[in-house]
């Protein structure tokens, strides 16, 4: 499904990223996926996919950080080829009362999760401009879409990245490059484990499967999205959440 293509992930350290790597991975890409402080749990998600044949890369990344991340792209395009599959699925969250946000809380969670994805696409797509072809793939958030018991900053935060989403695949469309969007809602793992029981078990309620969603599921998701049977489907914003 993807043999022959390259694919970078940022935050592939995390449950989500590192579910996305393996899917891409398993479906023939060669993957590169950055992380920022998890570096033991990367080089261990690297070993274990290239020691069963794949091959997969850690790379460190500050994704706010424009000269690294220019320069990451130039050396996974070296050592892997092209970048044809961009997913940016770094993100952080904080649970915090909107009067207790304070300035540096609202910069920081806008930064990584806004700021970080303009860097790190701006770094990447000018080769699938020279080239015409590619698919990015954003992680938006049920939080940015719905009215739910969620961290304000981080709400506004997703619903900018859909905004990013429509306006960029409209312009790349031109160079043949799809832009879409993987909106999760609540998972069993990474940063929706820091939800509340009540507000976990309230989401279980109005679910229509009565779940949270695996990190697995999404990772599908974004696959399929990134790869040519999707070639059709072009600024989305697709919903995995068990129907809310």
């Amino acid at each position: 499904m993807l043999e022959g293509r390259t694919a970078f992930v940022t935050g592939g350290s995390g449950a989500v990223g590192a579910a996305i790597v393996r899917t891409l991975a398993r479906r023939g890409a060669r993957v590169a996926f950055s992380y920022h402080s998890q570096a033991e749990k990367a080089h261990a998600l690297a070993a274990e996919l290239t020691g069963a044949g794949q091959a997969v890369r850690a790379c460190h990344l500050d994704v706010l950080d424009a000269r690294e991340a220019a320069a990451v792209a130039e050396e996974v395009e070296r050592e892997l080829g092209p970048v044809s599959i961009l997913v940016n699925n770094a993100g952080l969250t904080q649970v915090m009362p909107f009067a207790l946000i304070e300035e540096s809380d609202w910069d920081q969670i806008m930064d990584v999760n806004v700021k970080g994805m303009f860097l790190v696409t701006k770094a990447f797509v000018r080769p699938m401009i020279r080239r015409k072809a590619g698919a990015i793939v954003n992680m938006g958030s049920l939080a940015g879409q719905r009215v739910l018991e969620v961290p304000v900053h981080y709400a506004t935060a997703k619903s900018a990245v859909i905004g990013f989403t429509l306006a960029l695949a409209r312009e790349l469309a031109r160079y043949q490059i799809r832009v879409n969007a993987v909106v999760p809602g609540l998972l069993s793992d990474g940063v929706s484990s820091q939800v509340p029981e009540p507000q976990r078990e309230d989401y279980h309620h109005h679910c229509t499967l009565g779940r949270a969603g695996k990190p697995e599921e999404v990772a599908e998701l974004a696959a399929f999205l990134a790869s040519d049977q999707a070639s059709y489907i072009n600024a989305q914003a697709i919903r995995v959440d068990g129907g809310i």
